[in-house]
């Protein structure tokens, strides 16, 4: 995609080369790597390792290992110690992120757990990790060495699994995208809800194209993560809960934005689980959820809008597309420099857009199209998007990414899922 992510381009110090072959550098096992991103009111800004542990089976992709699926928030790259070769690379965004740009950054110190799935490496090697800004340029980076014999590096998933039940199976683990789909909030007893909520869910975005082609593409497992309490928190009503994953309303003090801060307790729970991409339910009928990419969907499974929600959100998480909706007279040059290309594949400054969607619009369409035309020009260049009312610009006046009542994905979100479905399965 954008800046410094071709072939030939350096990243963390190392060369970077085409895919190698995954059974040549890797076992079939999960490393796990627990960072914390942390960043202070002075503008420090720090990557700190917080542990390391493996888990039997690889469910990640095996081609394509050396390049990224989109370039997110995050890099992180794995090299070989003795060659330098790039072995394996892969990209994230996180909720660090957002809080950056909040008023408590600007005056309390913070840290933020995040997890990374990477193959086992068989030998020793260097793993590089890169947060970006917003003008995809490292604003912090650490180095860290890989010992595959290392005796601390915890094993995880090896003890009784929980409960969990595969609702579509679309191959086994090692040639499909495994989706593992959580419970928050549900108690012991509400369980059989769960699994309803879940069936719901997979529904729902295999309902929607690309998904529905390529369902064949995907394994969707609903896993029982039982709470001690039914319900979620909603810190506007002083509404608390003891849930598996601490989710909570209300972050950075929106009102509907549903996320967790405890990530790790999330990749514990399903730990032994084959999953590459999660899904969290939240059991509540408050409207609200939260996607980023490469990290978790969290949504809410009893609201009326909890089937376009969870589709929404998991363009975020697993698709990595951006909002396309926006707020009139808002100008929010902070998120999206207008001399940049923003990373998301459905939106664009029009700096390169060559490498977005502009090959899917048809000779002769105005850019920026007017909202009016919308029904004569079903794909064009829209101006608002990504919370931004002027020069950022979305592929379609309606999308599934834009509002709950569109039924579908524009033509441009369609054509980037199915890219990067066939990025994970394809050799």
């Amino acid at each position: 995609m954008e800046a410094g992510l071709a072939g030939g381009k350096v990243m963390g110090g190392t060369k970077e080369f085409s895919s190698l072959g995954f059974d040549r550098n890797f076992e079939n096992r999960t490393l796990r790597i627990d960072y914390l991103f942390s960043a202070n009111p002075d503008g420090k800004r720090g990557v700190h390792l917080s542990g390391q542990s493996s888990m039997d089976g690889w469910a990640g992709r095996r081609y394509n290992l050396s390049d990224l699926p989109l370039q997110g928030a995050g890099v992180v790259t794995v090299c070989s110690e003795a060659t330098g070769d790039t072995l394996y690379r892969t990209s994230f965004s996180s909720l660090y992120h957002e809080w950056l740009s909040t008023e408590e950054a600007a005056t309390t110190p913070k840290s933020f757990e995040h997890c990374v799935l990477v193959p086992y490496p068989k030998e020793p090697a260097l793993i590089h990790i890169d947060l970006l800004d917003n003008r995809h340029e490292p604003m912090a980076s650490m180095k860290h060495r890989f010992d595959p014999k290392d005796i601390l590096i915890a094993k995880k998933g090896r003890g009784k699994l929980p409960d969990h039940r595969y609702i579509h199976k679309g191959g086994e683990s090692d040639e499909v995208i495994d989706v593992a789909i959580l419970a928050e909030g549900y108690t012991r007893e509400e369980m059989d809800s769960f699994y309803r909520h879940a069936e719901i869910a997979v529904e729902s975005i295999l309902s929607h194209e690309p998904f529905k082609s390529k369902a064949s593409k995907f394994n969707f497992v609903a896993v029982a993560t039982p709470s001690d309490d039914s319900g979620v928190s909603v810190p506007r009503f002083g509404n608390w809960k003891s849930t598996a994953f601490s989710s909570n309303f209300s972050t950075f003090y929106s009102d509907r934005y549903l996320t967790t801060l405890h990530v790790k307790d999330i990749h514990d729970a399903i730990a032994g689980i084959p999953y590459e991409h999660i899904i969290i339910l939240a059991n509540t009928n408050e409207y609200g959820g939260g996607g980023i990419y490469n990290s978790y969907t969290l949504t809410t499974s009893r609201h009326k809008d909890f089937s376009p929600v969870v589709v929404h959100e998991f363009g975020h998480s697993f698709g990595g597309l951006a909002d396309e909706y926006f707020y009139e007279g808002d100008i929010m040059d902070e998120s999206y420099p207008k001399d940049i290309e923003p990373w998301e594949p459905n939106i664009t400054t029009l700096v390169g857009f060559d490498s977005k969607w502009k090959s899917q619009i048809p000779d002769g369409t105005p850019v920026p199209t007017p909202a009016a035309d919308a029904k004569k020009y079903p794909i064009g260049v829209y101006e608002g998007a990504g919370y931004t009312f002027k020069g950022v610009y979305r592929p379609a006046d309606r999308c599934r990414m834009r509002d709950n009542t569109w039924p579908v994905f524009c033509p441009a979100c369609e054509q980037a899922l199915s890219n990067l479905i066939d990025f994970y399965v394809s050799e």
